[in-house]
């Protein structure tokens, strides 16, 4: 009892300091008067916390936010500001992402990160699935993500810094391969499924050397859905520079189907809806042989990252049950790659 008291007390102090915090911030860059209310931990990803809270004033207006600011550098590409950048890019470029409200400053005694809008929607997988509620949803949403990955591929960057880019006249696959043969050759623990894959991307690298925007973390868990459809892209921290149809082939791996393994897209859709989308909105170079490289290579990065993971967690640089769980899923990619390159 002791030790769940001491942990709720804790979990209560950063509550508190972080509602101080966010709320001077908040009247910093508003430049109003106002209080934080209700706010609350998301559940999110390995890199970055999510709170959801509301900026409400003396005259009653409400402001629906998120606070998204780091927590794990060594899980993400991107500084905060590179990311704020390049979200209101995307937004210029008629992506549905959040409005951003504003970037943290060091003053604001909270870290990297940002402020942006809440936009209501569900972003958990299993009930997008399977929920009554996004029954007519699911039948568009892989020609939705389709025309948004076109959209997104082709911003233009050129005024965005700190992008994590392949070294010049290095075609970007076989840049990203190399830098995953040596994140996984670095753990010291032996995969023969992992080498026998690096073997089969090494020998099957396509001859495209095209370079621009990847969004990096492409899938369903990384959208907030409503009825409608697709509402919004979340989590750019992975976004690099290499070839486009990396978020194509990330799309289609099958730990983000959930379970629902008969639609290759995301659990929600077809391969073939989803290219004719991206045809059809600009996109180009996603033919069936592209598509299966860039799917195993984003089954095997899931695999490394998932070593990753767990590695961070039983060196005691970050003590995480996630972490650890995370971990135990290598046996899975392990088993999809076989499948994949059989």
């Amino acid at each position: 009892m002791q030790m769940a008291g001491g942990w709720k007390g804790r979990m209560t102090r950063i509550s508190e300091d972080l509602d101080k915090n966010l709320a001077a911030a908040c009247e910093r860059h508003w430049g109003e008067a106002g209080s934080v209310e209700t706010l609350r931990r998301l559940t999110g990803g390995a890199s970055q916390e999510t709170w959801s809270f509301d900026f409400v004033t003396p005259d009653g207006s409400r402001h629906e936010s998120i606070l998204r600011r780091n927590v794990r550098a060594e899980f993400r590409n991107l500084d905060a500001a590179t990311e704020f950048a390049l979200v209101a890019a995307a937004e210029r470029a008629g992506v549905p992402v959040p409005s951003l409200r504003f970037l943290l400053e060091t003053g604001d005694g909270l870290g990297q990160g940002y402020v942006m809008e809440r936009v209501a929607g569900e972003t958990i997988p299993r009930r997008i699935l399977r929920d009554v509620r996004f029954a007519d949803a699911l039948p568009k949403m892989a020609a939705q993500a389709g025309e948004i990955l076109a959209r997104i591929h082709a911003i233009d960057v050129s005024g965005i810094t700190g992008l994590p880019a392949p070294p010049a006249a290095v075609p970007p696959a076989r840049a990203q391969l190399a830098q995953l043969r040596e994140l996984s050759d670095g753990f010291g623990e032996p995969h023969p499924t992992f080498e026998l894959t690096l073997q089969w991307l090494e020998e099957s690298l396509p001859d495209d050397s095209r370079v621009g925007l990847v969004h990096g973390d492409f899938r369903n868990g990384n959208f907030i859905v409503g009825p409608d459809g697709i509402r919004a892209v979340l989590d750019w921290e992975l976004a690099h520079l290499g070839n486009p149809i990396e978020d194509i082939g990330w799309l289609c791996v099958r730990s983000w189907r959930f379970g629902v393994d008969r639609n290759a897209v995301g659990g929600f859709g077809s391969v073939e809806d989803l290219r004719d989308a991206y045809a059809l909105a600009g996109g180009r170079g996603a033919d069936a042989a592209a598509i299966r490289y860039w799917t195993v290579y984003g089954t095997l990065r899931w695999g490394v990252i998932c070593q990753a993971q767990v590695a961070a967690h039983r060196s005691g640089r970050e003590r995480s049950v996630e972490l650890a769980a995370i971990g135990r899923r290598i046996c899975e990619v392990e088993w999809d790659l076989l499948d994949l390159i059989a």
